[in-house]
């Protein structure tokens, strides 16, 4: 009797998560139509997001929890300030390359987990790490090759990577943490990303909002109330009802539903080589994410050895 709201409640979140992770997948379509600098965008994203989360703290009550938990909060400003710099990169990628390809090198960001993992901490390469980044890298290798050393290619795709470097270090200093409420943590990283934001947008030649057309108006509403602070709000209030394994397998669909749609809606032109590549990192990605046997019968679940709710 007591399963059934339980197993609502994960159908829920899991409609929830895919609502999400699918419209995630949009963002970069929605970025190549708004006709301001990166800066401006990853800016103006974050605070239309910010007073959606806002009404959603106050409806919620949760400023009273950020209050008793503000001596916490610095880890999470940082991961703000840092989460502001890889919005930025990855928004100015769009604009060398094709979506498909800055996306997939983006989702390159596990791999890269563990190589700093290895460099900065220390930490031990188990063979099945080896063999995910041994497989990642060759998927970078084909994708990049199948690009004919396209100047503009080449340098979107270093923007993915190193947009990839900094959402690694989000997820690191978030995890270094430790645990707090999903919707209160985002609102603390917008909160920092703003105040990163403003300052190096104006230093980088000012505001143009007023140069913006109707659909770039529209583009970035859209991309600040639906994508960024809807969104956000739905994935973090999903993924507290579910394992990290079902997390990790249906963010997958994020890179997918960016390859698709560029081809389908913009005309982009992908290879075979290069959709061959692509797949082999995200694949790489997915398996180093979902450790051997983490999904046999008998075995503890990996999402509750990395800490997330049933």
């Amino acid at each position: 009797m007591d399963a059934r709201p339980a197993q609502k409640d994960i159908f829920r979140s899991r409609l929830m998560l895919l609502a999400a992770i699918l419209t995630f997948g949009t963002v970069g379509l929605f970025v190549r139509g708004i006709g301001l600098p990166s800066g401006e965008i990853a800016l103006f994203r974050a605070v239309i997001a910010l007073m959606v989360l806002t009404l959603i703290m106050a409806l919620t009550g949760r400023f009273a929890l950020l209050w008793r938990q503000r001596a916490r909060l610095w880890p999470y400003l940082l991961s703000g300030a840092v989460m502001a710099f890889n919005w930025i990169l990855l928004f100015e990628s769009y604009r060398y390359t094709s979506i498909a390809l800055a996306t997939l090198a983006y989702y390159t960001a596990p791999t890269l987990m563990i190589l700093a993992g290895v460099l900065l901490l220390k930490e031990k390469l188990t063979a099945w790490q080896l063999l995910c980044f041994l497989a990642s890298t060759l998927g970078l290798v084909l994708m990049l090759g199948a690009t004919g050393g396209q100047p503009g290619d080449w340098k979107g795709v270093l923007l993915g990577l190193a947009s990839a470097v900094l959402y690694a270090a989000v997820i690191t200093i978030n995890r270094a943490a430790g645990g707090m409420d999903g919707i209160v943590r985002t609102y603390v990283q917008f909160l920092a990303a703003i105040a990163v934001m403003l300052p190096f947008t104006a230093l980088r030649g000012g505001f143009h909002l007023h140069l913006l057309d109707t659909n770039g108006w529209v583009y970035l509403l859209i991309l600040g109330l639906v994508h960024t602070g809807v969104c956000y709000g739905l994935y973090f209030m999903a993924i507290a009802h579910l394992r990290g394994q079902q997390v990790a397998i249906m963010s997958y669909l994020d890179p997918l539903v960016a390859v698709l749609l560029s081809v389908w809606l913009l005309g982009e032109e992908v290879s075979v080589l290069q959709l061959l590549g692509g797949g082999l990192m995200l694949l790489a990605a997915l398996l180093n994410e979902l450790p051997p046997g983490s999904w046999r019968p008998g075995r503890k679940p990996w999402g509750e050895k990395s800490g997330a709710a049933d």
